[in-house]
């Protein structure tokens, strides 16, 4: 696993950094001290699996940084690694295009664990802080209306079709003759398109806008 961890503070980036090796011998950590920084890394690092940052960083802060990686790198998950538990720093970090959320309380495990969760097309949001229903800007959930919901490709629909039914990324890659990563890509795709974070949810929403 190859991340690149964005974090303005080198105590923070090397203790992360070093906690990760320790508990997983297969994970690489390139570092970034700012947005900026990440943003020129992940040009010149084509085979990174994800990208953890803090919100709080110079220069461009953590939100703009993430839609920043959702522009120039869309197939590139972005975690937040942040300090605050606060309900609206989670949303406003999924609402910018985040697949996960970890409070830097977290243990080293926890965090792998979400990292594989998200990079298995998931999306991943701290159990205490899901779904807030007392703000106006929480993300919405699936059972919400989808008009204006982005058009799935043809692909994706495949993907959609093979994922309602249950099937892993890796045999849907198998059956559609798709890479792995690729399926990825697709299944965060849906994901957005259909405003849920789990396979069951989108299957769900798939299935009232009868699109399988």
């Amino acid at each position: 696993m190859r991340l690149l961890l964005v974090d303005d503070h080198a105590v923070v980036r090397e203790g992360v950094s070093a906690l990760l090796q320790q508990a997983r011998s297969d994970v690489r950590v390139l570092q970034a001290r700012s947005g900026e920084e990440a943003l020129i890394l992940a040009r010149t690092e084509p085979d990174l699996d994800a990208v953890l940052l803090d919100l709080v960083l110079p220069g461009m802060d953590g939100v703009r940084c993430i839609e920043a990686f959702g522009r120039e790198h869309a197939d590139l998950p972005v975690v937040v690694l942040a300090g605050s538990e606060d309900p609206r720093d989670v949303r406003r970090a999924l609402n910018a295009g985040a697949l996960g959320y970890v409070p830097k309380s977290a243990d080293p495990l926890t965090l792998l664990s979400v990292l594989d969760f998200v990079l298995a097309g998931n999306m991943y949001v701290p159990p205490l802080l899901a779904w807030d229903d007392s703000a106006d800007n929480a993300p919405r959930r699936p059972t919400a209306a989808l008009e204006g919901r982005q058009e799935l490709t043809g692909r994706q629909v495949d993907v959609l079709k093979l994922l309602a039914r249950g099937l892993p990324n890796k045999s849907i890659a198998q059956v559609l003759g798709l890479s792995d990563k690729t399926v990825k890509v697709h299944v965060t795709a849906i994901f957005r398109s259909l405003n849920v974070v789990n396979r069951t949810q989108a299957a769900a929403a798939a299935r009232e806008a009868r699109l399988i």
